[in-house]
């Protein structure tokens, strides 16, 4: 049976709590930290970026056990069929054929967080199934549906090789509220740490050390709800947000500039309605995590790139400098759209 859920007054110190502890076995991450924690507030599943080895699936253990729900994982592989996700079908001792939950349904309906590893190696079959998971958190198999009230989605691509991967198209990059990025550590002294300090070398117990539940997840429904309903933007704020967003669908009409590009050419698709909802509902929780009822355009700066950047389509010339591109669009937004006083 389920515990009672905490207190809302509770929430905000197990938070600080758990961003604390992740920090502490997480070096050189707490922007990535801090991003996921508002992720998990908001409810909105994560796109993960960054090279092999920085620690992204460390990092998505560590907040499973920081959840204290049911943890899941798949490994995405070319010959991985979208029903690999839902059943195993195979022989048992005796060579008998049984089939048995897959990685979807091995957790039951309680399944916390689901971790899709390299999910650009899967074929896009299996993003229609995931899919669905993510837009409907429920999923149809023996005869019956099954529904994942607290489900997470979290997914890594693959940066390096090219070789049999299928890039998401537009409609499965849209479900994830936030792309964000775990990257090398940046200070000298956590990257020394990590290589020589033993305590980092074994994960399981690195992790262990973690208390598990400090964020319940069968609370987590409730109090996402409370934090949209308690935490307001005002005209002024609301319009900031619009114009944002509006810029970045219209560059031309916003009078931004971005050096080496045509800007009547540079942007194919922008912001839809999805991810400017995705971005009030992180910029809520952002605001709400600092203690305040009201958003603030820092807020909004704050949670703008992780949120909108994989939102951002560019031209065919342009897409393959779009990690330069759209770091510059959303600078020339924030230097041309006004910021409203507080």
């Amino acid at each position: 049976m389920l515990q009672d859920a905490p207190a809302p007054a509770d929430w905000l110190s197990r938070l600080r709590d758990a961003e604390a502890q992740l920090n502490s076995v997480i070096l050189g991450q707490s922007r990535a930290i801090r991003l996921i924690l508002l992720s998990v507030l908001a409810r909105g599943h994560v796109l993960l970026a960054g090279d092999v080895g920085t620690g992204k699936t460390t990092l998505l253990r560590a907040v499973a056990r920081a959840i204290g729900g049911p943890y899941a994982r798949v490994e995405g592989t070319v010959d991985l069929l979208p029903t690999d996700l839902i059943y195993d079908a195979h022989l048992d001792d005796d060579g008998k054929p049984r089939i048995e939950p897959g990685p979807a349904l091995s957790q039951g309906e309680d399944l916390s967080i689901f971790f899709f590893n390299e999910i650009n190696r899967a074929r896009p079959q299996v993003h229609a199934m995931l899919l669905r998971l993510m837009a409907e958190r429920s999923l149809t198999a023996f005869r019956r549906e099954y529904r994942f009230p607290h489900l997470q989605v979290f997914a890594d691509r693959n940066q390096i090789e090219r070789d049999e991967t299928f890039e998401l198209p537009a409609a499965a990059r849209d479900r994830f509220a936030m792309e964000i990025p775990v990257t090398v550590p940046t200070a000298r002294d956590d990257r020394i740490a990590l290589a020589f300090d033993t305590r980092f070398h074994d994960t399981d117990a690195l992790i262990g050390g973690l208390s598990a539940g400090v964020l319940p997840y069968h609370g987590l429904n409730r109090l996402a709800a409370q934090i949209q309903a308690g935490v307001h933007a005002s005209p002024a704020l609301q319009r900031y947000v619009f114009d944002l967003c509006d810029a970045l669908r219209d560059p031309v009409r916003a009078g931004l500039s971005v050096q080496d590009a045509d800007m009547a050419r540079l942007v194919q698709g922008g912001v839809s309605p999805r991810g400017m909802q995705a971005l009030v509902r992180v910029a809520r929780a952002a605001a709400w995590s600092d203690g305040r009822d009201a958003v603030l355009p820092q807020d909004v700066r704050e949670v703008f790139a992780p949120v909108m950047a994989h939102r951002t389509f560019l031209g065919p010339a342009y897409e393959a400098r779009r990690e330069i591109l759209v770091p510059a669009l959303i600078r020339a937004a924030f230097d041309t759209i006004p910021v409203p006083a507080e």
